[in-house]
């Protein structure tokens, strides 16, 4: 905090004015009482035709949730966000604003606290990388496909071959069980790709039960010197899902990071209940958090952003299938995964609603 003896309170008034986020005071009513530069620059328009005016009147359209706005920030207290809003201003202009409104109490009344800030250019460079991170996991899931392909179609052609000119029955058979066998290889190659095909089979369940079972599966194939701790929030209540699908996403995540883990290291499973659980497009809900993460190297940045795309993979040997999988797993209970990593640290959360 400033000293008091020594601060200038028109200097507060010159940092509001001059900050680039456009910030915009509202009554209970939407009207506007306050704007500052960067506000109606935005607005384009002067402070004089946008003050005391409806807030809906500063615009030839928009899209921002002033209902949800009304009954979390004005009535429950609770900060709102919308990251792509969209916009007509009153000059015609077209823009997407990310918003954040907040309650703020003066004199015994409560205001609503607009922070806006235009992301069309950020929005295009993420598409712009979005579609580079596409092109490049496409290209890698081609080159994956026909590695995986050309191996069982060359023993299919030379079995084929001798198969033709082949008379004793007995190599007559050995050639068409390679056949068979390298069929079942293909057909076991498309199945992975296209993901799992049953509908979970959910019931009642407590979820530590089921990261013990992942423990101990994974202590039986922990060769080399990794030690796996455990944070669980006993107060969880059960949860409603699919406890073997649940079980194969956390045990896949968990033997990546054994394969991360070269020279040893430290495992962590954390359980906690996240109130604020945010989905697109919905309010916030009461979530179920699976936390596991490592003190490994880090994920390559190469794949960093395509990480959950198929035939993604750095290993030796990989398929690259394990967290798309684990990703249409988590899909099917109406949840999400997320994975932050750096060097020294990765983390993968898991989140899974209570109630969908």
């Amino acid at each position: 905090m400033p000293n008091n003896k020594s601060f200038n309170p028109e200097l507060l008034t010159s940092i509001w004015q001059n900050l680039s986020t456009a910030v915009i005071l509202l009554d209970q009513k939407f009207t506007l009482i306050y704007a500052n530069n960067s506000a109606s620059e935005l607005l384009g328009l002067g402070s004089k035709r946008i003050l005391n005016q409806p807030f809906d009147s500063l615009f030839n359209y928009h899209s921002i949730d002033l209902k949800r706005i009304a009954q979390y920030s004005l009535m429950d207290g609770v900060d709102c966000h919308q990251h792509r809003a969209d916009v007509v201003f009153i000059d015609s202009r077209h823009a997407k604003l990310a918003i954040s409104s907040r309650r703020v109490k003066l004199q015994d009344e409560y205001y609503i606290l607009f922070e806006c800030r235009q992301t069309d250019d950020e929005i295009r460079h993420d598409q712009a990388s979005n579609q580079m991170h596409q092109y490049q996991a496409a290209r890698n899931l081609i080159r994956g496909l026909a590695h995986e392909i050309k191996n069982p179609l060359g023993g299919i052609r030379g079995a084929a071959q001798l198969l033709q000119y082949e008379v004793d029955q007995h190599e007559r058979d050995e050639c068409a069980e390679l056949i068979i066998e390298q069929a079942d290889r293909l057909r076991e190659l498309v199945d992975r790709l296209l993901g799992p095909n049953q509908l979970p089979q959910k019931s009642y369940g407590n979820i530590h039960q089921t990261l013990e079972s992942v423990i101990k599966l994974s202590t039986l194939d922990n060769c080399a010197n990794i030690s796996l701790e455990k944070d669980y929030d006993p107060s969880i209540p059960d949860v409603f899902i699919d406890q073997g699908k649940i079980q194969q996403v956390v045990l896949n995540i968990v033997r990546n990071a054994q394969q991360a883990l070269i020279d040893g290291g430290v495992i962590k499973i954390k359980t906690r209940i996240n109130h604020q659980q945010r989905r697109p497009g919905k309010a916030p809900k009461k979530a179920l958090l699976i936390q596991i993460s490592d003190d490994g190297p880090g994920i390559d940045p190469s794949i960093k952003e395509t990480l959950f795309y198929p035939m993604i993979t750095n290993k030796e040997g990989g398929s690259g299938l394990g967290l798309s999988i684990a990703q249409t797993l988590i899909d099917q209970h109406n949840g999400h995964i997320e994975c932050d990593s750096w060097p020294g640290h990765t983390e993968f959360n898991i989140y899974l609603p209570f109630v969908d």
